[in-house]
This record gives C-alpha cells, structure tokens and sequence, in this order.
C-alpha cells in the first residue's frame, strides 16, 4: 500500500474449504493483513493458509453471525474486507476497493459491490443471483453482524455506498453440492427461527415455495439462464419448502406438548 491509502484487512472464516480457499487467498494477498478463522477442519485449510498469513485461528462453530463477527474483531487494520472461502477478489475489485477507502469522506463507513456466482463453473447472469449486492468493506469498529445461524447481515453505523466490480463465487461445483447446502440452510433457518417465537403450517409452506419459484424463474428471469435457472429456480423453491416445513414440524411439537 501507498502512505496515502488506509490499511486493510481481509477476514476470511473457514472449514474444509479446499481446494478453493486457495484461489481466495491467493487473490487478496495484496492486504495488509489476512485473517483466517477455521472452525474445525480436517483437510489442508490450515496448513495452506497459514502458507499465506500468520494470522489463522481455530474456534468452535457458534453459528455464522457470531463467526464472522469473531473474525471482523480479529482485523487491526484500518479497514476491514470479509471474504467467503470460496470467493475470489479480481483486480478490478481490488483497485475500486482501495479507490474507495482512500477516498472514502467522514460518515461513509462500508461499501458494497456486486457478487457474480456460479453453478458448476459457469456464469449466472440472473435467477435472483445476480446483481447480489453484498456489504464487504467495512471501517473498522463501526459494523456487527447479527447473531443470526444463517444468512447473518452486517449492521453499520455510517452510511453504505456501492462499487461497481464482481466479487467473484463459486459456492456450488455440482448440483448435489447445492441441494445439500440448501438442506443444511433450511434446518439452521427453521431452527433459528423457532427460538425466535416463530410458527409455520403446510399452507405457508407450499404458498412460499410457490412464490419463490416464481420470483426466481419469471420475475429475476432464470430462464434467461437456461438449464441452470431452472435447476436454481427448483433448488431454491424446494429450500423454501424444506425450511418452512421444517419450522411448521417444530411447531406442530409445541402444540402437541402444550
């Protein structure tokens, strides 16, 4: 980094993520500082980042709010990037980032850039995937994330402006890697939503998924996205369903125990 540009840190939280962490590391080597955070692995996570940074940790799994907060605390620089073991960061996407900071006035305290995914390798244009504006770029000691077992979100005290490059995903290399993330997601969000007082039934089940399909497939044109877009259209309506079926099962314990 240059004097005039702040200092950054990269928090990444991690478990089993090879062999794509690599690639992640690899594109934000350019930092101040790498944090990996691991929770468990039991590939070559550690021993590859540790390759890249001293700064790896190993904790428990409290959920992914909690994490991502513990690995943001862990980041001493100026500013803060959280990236996904399975994201790459490209040029475009550093330089606008270290633009940004450096330009960044009093009370602008995060950015946001666009997120491109994919399924098996290829592109998503759509399908709800896409633009998929995430918050990332954080100044230091003004975001926390909520302690939500899925989907957490951070929660800023200044104001949030958007760039304009691709953060690069690759969370799903098979169609069976999505279903089962999907799986896994809908237990959490049903758990996570039942010890906050929430309750379902068959009927809100099958409405949601039924809009979902909708919204993924007509109105984020997933047909654009051919055979992919149906294929994320169906896994994210039959997620839906999963989760909320799952909450209304849960739901349908406490009546029978009351």
């Amino acid at each position: 980094m240059t004097d005039s540009t702040p200092s950054i840190s990269v928090c990444i939280i991690a478990k089993n993520a090879m062999p794509r962490i690599k690639d992640t590391l690899e594109s934000v080597k350019w930092a101040d500082e790498i944090v990996v955070l691991d929770s468990g692995s039991t590939d070559d996570t550690v021993a590859v980042s540790k390759e890249y940074t001293k700064h790896v940790y190993q904790t428990d799994w409290p959920g992914f709010g909690v994490q991502f907060q513990r690995a943001m605390d862990k980041g001493s620089s100026d500013w803060l990037l959280s990236v996904d073991a399975d994201e790459v960061v490209t040029p475009e996407l550093k330089q606008e980032i270290l633009d940004a900071i450096r330009g960044a006035g009093a009370g602008v305290d995060a950015f946001a850039m666009p997120r491109r995914s994919h399924l098996c390798n290829t592109r998503i244009f759509h399908s709800s995937w896409y633009p998929d504006y995430v918050p990332r770029v954080f100044r230091r000691g003004t975001v926390r994330y909520t302690t939500d077992l899925v989907h957490p979100r951070p929660v800023v005290s200044g104001a949030l402006r958007k760039l304009r490059s691709d953060l690069l995903h690759y969370p799903y290399d098979t169609v069976d890697a999505l279903q089962e993330k999907a799986a896994f997601y809908s237990t959490l969000w049903a758990e996570d939503k039942y010890s906050k007082g929430k309750r379902a039934s068959l009927r809100l089940a099958l409405g949601k998924a039924l809009w979902t399909f909708i919204r993924v497939w007509v109105i984020r044109r997933g047909f654009l996205d051919g055979r992919y877009g149906f294929i994320i259209a169906m896994a994210l309506a039959g997620g839906t369903w999963s989760k909320y079926m799952k909450l209304a099962c849960k739901s349908r314990e406490c009546e029978h125990r009351s």
